[in-house]
């Protein structure tokens, strides 16, 4: 035989590539997603109000509905009548209040009568008796009252946190 012949090795394939550990851009897109979800779980109720339902997962929820509509109201209210506020964000309540407990509970109340329902049925404790005043005021007041506006959108923001409230209560059960 050949010299050193006992020292050579046979001819062997390409090992396949390992699948652990994952490259840099397998860790980069885990990270990723971990992120997404956490997102996703830390703001699930100020999503589930700003993104409409499915239709396939749900059948439609007023909450989001009555959301969509504060934020809408919230954006016109500065450039509208006063007046014009005040009824819509009236029946707004009045539908969120009927979804809420029913049309027994509520329908027929008027004037400080409704203010009061209102705050003891607000889950936030706002003064709906004494702020809410200017739903009450508003409709027979002179237009054009810039302190008017204000007091919509402080009620706009009340009623938008009474949702979230619901929504966040509806979420724990």
């Amino acid at each position: 035989m050949y010299p050193g012949v006992e020292q050579l090795r046979d001819i062997h394939g390409i090992q396949g590539i390992p699948w652990w550990p994952p490259g840099p851009g397998w860790w980069l897109l885990t990270l990723a997603v971990l992120a997404l979800a956490f997102l996703i779980w830390r703001f699930r109720a100020k999503l589930r109000l700003r993104l409409p339902p499915l239709p396939f997962f749900t059948l439609g929820s007023w909450r989001w509905d009555a959301a969509r509509r504060l934020r809408d109201l919230r954006k016109r209210a500065e450039g509208q009548d006063g007046k014009q506020t005040a009824a819509e964000l009236s029946e707004l309540l009045r539908r969120i209040a009927m979804a809420r407990l029913g049309r027994d509970a509520c329908a027929g109340l008027a004037g400080q009568d409704w203010l009061d329902w209102l705050r003891n049925n607000d889950p936030q404790g706002f003064d709906w008796p004494q702020q809410g005043r200017a739903l009450l005021e508003i409709p027979y007041a002179p237009p054009g009252n810039p302190r008017q506006t204000q007091e919509l959108l402080a009620l706009i923001d009340a009623a938008y946190d009474w949702v979230e409230v619901e929504e966040r209560r509806k979420r724990d059960v």
